[in-house]
């Protein structure tokens, strides 16, 4: 899911779809019940296929960068 959220040519969506994918993996971290982490595998399946949808329909209308993803990583 990360490496598909990563495509989003858009920046706000890229950053929200990553930042709301970790706090969800990290709220269910510690589910121990077979039953219950079936669903949540079955509910990032079906979050993961929406994203791929997404990633593409936003590539075929993808817009300028903006400022803040045209900035230089500063080098150390």
């Amino acid at each position: 899911m990360l490496r598909e959220s990563k495509q989003f040519s858009a920046y706000n969506y890229r950053t929200y779809a990553i930042r709301k994918i970790r706090d969800a993996f990290r709220e269910n971290k510690n589910v121990k019940d077979p039953v219950e982490i079936q669903t949540l595998v079955n509910k990032a399946k079906r979050d993961l296929e929406i994203i791929h949808r997404q990633v593409h329909i936003g590539q075929l209308y993808s817009t300028d960068k903006l400022i803040i993803e045209n900035q230089e990583k500063p080098k150390t």
